[in-house]
């Protein structure tokens, strides 16, 4: 029978003053004692395990020789962060993790002064730390910045612009490259240990230097192989020429579970450096559970498990998710036409496209995290008359942009953007909400932007992008399962511009766009039992419009809500923008756009986040009852 574990040392720490204040012969049984609190405490809330556990060492090591407020700690993306918050006074809430009124899944200012700097996107830890570093020297200071980076975040290009400003800025920037996965270090045991204290301390440091003065006296061709004999030297045994080029003092690697190793280089690095220095750190994600260790992803992301076991409690689903539907569709339509390719940025599992690689692997490009190279990847592929199927969670999508319209939109390339996590997403909070991406697609000449109503209109969405060679064509779609419906074995190409009507009435029309459609029938279900004749219909298409539909329903209809599960400026708007140019608002029409408020809505449970954004059906309801003037109460005893 499992037992939460005890943690007597760990109990007696609720700062990271009171880390400091322990012997550092201690250090190794908190580090025991955090990965095992960890452990248990994602047991109960679900969330990003692995990345965690993988620096316990690393976390416990930070805050022990750095003085962290004073010292800004930046954690790039925020995977990783919870024995931080565990040391950093938030004990106590550990186990809210994820939840409803809870502590978020990621660093966030406003949770703690520990937390100098929000993350939950990768690769921004280099430009944020290089900021508050030139601020720092501004100002006169000489606290430390320190910025932890993993080495899939290093695969983007705005770390490699952070640090080719920083290595030509030369403030004092701490950089701790986490390599947890890309195996880019040689070995690591005692000899890289010794070679990183080695390089990292003041003898080594007073050596270089005294060497590059005698340098200076030699002829100048002498003087430039002379450095470039010591760069490559050590480049040859730390493998640090790349950083060196970018500006960065290179140590390591460093065994990242090893304090005896850790140690010595954070203390010498925070006592002998002026300029940028970049720590390689080599860590084991999942560190210390075997079924994290052992899983393909080290456990990532997961549900709730147990600790003995590692089984996982998700519920079981009753229909397909939207991401596995996308996936099977798009496998289908790739068997009838060799020329479509997948592109996804370092997320085949969240898009689905690793089902599509299994099918097509010699089809299937996997990009890493670099949302702008995958975007104009897929227009150079366009140009040669590829189908390329860009897929990309909403909220990343935002970092291609600038190429979505000068590469893609203004050429007018036939680039296919499946568009995944469409809305709020639950417990990642406003970070990896869904929320723009038809407000900055629609806006742009030439793009057709659908929504998928439900699983089966997914399905034809796919083959609609596949068949479509005009221009640029998104289609975007929700997270967790579809509603259940029945799928046809492959989906039916869509006429362009054209949405559908589900059910005829005549007093309001609710006109969804997106996969609220649901809620729409529930709401129209209680107007019907109201006396209130409503129609409901699915627009499919934000752009083109379906004007002719859009008319239809304000002529025949008194009261007409807009429902989208996105930010003002998408459908609502154009739908708005031309009702005002028909004159259809002068003629007494009651419209009520719905859309999520102009606000970012903290994690929770999806539907307690779409009930708070009145985007549910009681909300439609209330909208109703508001536009006709009747009881807003009536809403609530029919909800």
């Amino acid at each position: 029978m499992y037992k939460r574990p005890e943690t007597p040392l760990l109990d007696t720490v609720s700062s990271p003053s009171d880390l400091r204040q322990l012997p550092e012969r201690d250090l190794r049984q908190l580090a025991d004692e955090l990965r095992a609190e960890v452990i248990d405490a994602v047991s109960v809330t679900g969330g990003h395990l692995g990345a965690g556990l993988g620096v316990v060492e690393l976390t416990a090591a930070i805050h022990y020789v750095f003085n962290t407020p004073d010292d800004r700690l930046i954690w790039d993306v925020g995977h990783q962060c919870y024995p931080h918050k565990i040391l950093t006074g938030r004990r106590d809430r550990i186990r809210t993790l994820r939840q409803g009124g809870g502590l978020s899944g990621f660093t966030k200012r406003a949770e703690s002064e520990y937390d100098p700097f929000g993350a939950a996107h990768s690769s921004t830890s280099i430009s944020a730390g290089l900021g508050m570093a030139v601020a720092r020297d501004l100002e006169g200071r000489d606290n430390n910045i320190i910025a932890v980076i993993g080495d899939g975040a290093m695969s983007a290009g705005m770390a490699y612009e952070a640090m080719n400003n920083a290595g030509a800025q030369h403030s004092r920037l701490i950089v701790i490259l986490n390599d947890n996965d890309m195996s880019i270090a040689p070995p690591v045991g005692a000899m890289s240990a010794y070679l990183a204290r080695l390089v990292s301390g003041r003898t080594y440091l007073t050596l270089r230097d005294a060497a590059k003065q005698l340098a200076k006296v030699l002829p100048r061709h002498l003087q430039q192989k002379a450095a470039r004999a010591e760069e490559y030297a050590r480049g040859f045994w730390t493998g640090g020429t790349m950083f060196e080029e970018l500006g960065f003092y290179y140590v390591g690697p460093v065994d990242g579970h090893n304090l005896d190793h850790l140690l010595p280089v954070l203390k010498n690095v925070r006592d002998t450096h002026q300029g940028p220095v970049l720590i390689h750190v080599v860590t084991r994600k999942g560190k210390g559970y075997a079924p994290a260790e052992n899983s393909a992803d080290k456990y990532h992301g997961v549900a709730k498990f147990d600790v003995i076991t590692g089984e996982q409690s998700k519920p079981k689903a009753n229909a397909p998710s939207y991401t596995r539907v996308f996936a099977e569709s798009l496998v289908e339509e790739a068997r009838h036409d060799e020329r479509i390719v997948a592109i996804t940025a370092a997320m085949p599992d969240g898009t689905g496209l690793d089902l599509f690689g299994e099918a097509f692997p010699e089809r299937t490009f996997d990009v890493g995290i670099a949302e702008q190279h995958a975007v104009t990847f897929a227009a150079g592929m366009a140009t040669e008359g590829y189908k390329p199927f860009c897929a990309i969670y909403s909220t990343f999508l935002q970092r291609g942009y600038d190429q979505v319209v000068h590469d893609v939109a203004i050429q007018g390339l036939p680039v296919r953007f499946p568009i995944d996590r469409a809305g709020l997403v639950g417990a990642d909070g406003p970070t990896h909400a869904g929320s723009f991406d038809t407000a900055y697609l629609a806006c742009l000449p030439g793009f057709v932007v659908m929504a998928a109503g439900d699983e089966a209109e997914l399905r034809n969405m796919v083959a609609t992008a596949a068949a479509y060679d005009e221009g640029p064509i998104s289609f975007r779609y929700p997270r967790g399962e579809g509603v259940g419906i029945d799928l046809p074995q492959r989906g039916q190409v869509l006429e362009i511009g054209k949405g559908r009507v589900i059910r005829e009435g005549t007093k309001v029309a609710l006109l969804s766009f997106g996969s609220r459609l649901r809620e729409c029938l529930l709401a129209a279900d209680e107007l019907d039992a109201a006396g209130l004749s409503t129609t409901v219909a699915d627009a499919r298409f934000a752009k083109p419009l379906d004007e002719d539909l859009v008319m239809r329903l304000a002529r025949e209809h008194e009261v007409l809500v807009l429902v989208e599960e996105g930010s003002v400026g998408g459908f609502g708007s154009h739908v708005l923008q031309l009702l005002a140019e028909r004159g259809a608002l002068d003629a007494g029409l009651k419209v009520r756009p719905l859309c999520l408020p102009d606000r970012f809505i903290e994690h929770d449970r999806p539907e307690r986040m779409y009930a708070e954004a009145g985007l549910d059906a009681r909300g439609i309801l209330q909208t109703v009852f508001a536009a006709l003037g009747r009881d807003a109460g009536s809403a609530a005893r029919l909800a």
